[in-house]
């Protein structure tokens, strides 16, 4: 069974998003978790995003990093570029994924407006998930 971490600044929305995603699509092959450098809550928009694909993450808690410390992770992603700098040093056999995703939580607008943005970043997390199920599996 792998460990799969993903990480970002505050474990809020794309990590949350990442987060569910490869736990609908890994099943039973892994142990997903989320974390953030900070910890900033789960966004309620990242939750009603999810939804839009079934994918409930309402229960999810956002954690900091320190709390997985001691977990022997096989994959680690890094969804910011924020939390790619300042991640802490995991065990060298852990493999590593970048790709810095646009937070959603800064969108401005109307309500309309934002969700496209979630709905924007969302998608863009599925299709680099799907992908790296792929090369992990």
């Amino acid at each position: 069974m792998l460990n799969v971490l993903v990480l970002c600044t505050g474990n809020s929305c794309r990590s949350q998003m990442a987060e569910g995603f490869l736990r609908k699509m890994l099943g039973e092959n892994a142990k997903v978790f989320s974390a953030g450098i900070e910890t900033h809550g789960v966004n309620p928009r990242a939750i009603k995003s999810m939804e839009e694909k079934c994918i409930d993450i309402s229960m999810h808690t956002s954690n900091h990093v320190d709390e997985y410390i001691d977990i022997p992770f096989d994959v680690v992603l890094t969804v910011c570029d924020n939390a790619n700098e300042k991640c802490p040093v995991f065990p060298s056999r852990a493999k590593k994924f970048h790709y810095n995703f646009p937070d959603p939580a800064k969108a401005t607008g109307t309500e309309e407006e934002i969700m496209k943005q979630f709905a924007n970043t969302r998608d863009l997390i599925q299709v680099y998930c799907e992908k790296m199920v792929k090369e992990i599996s």
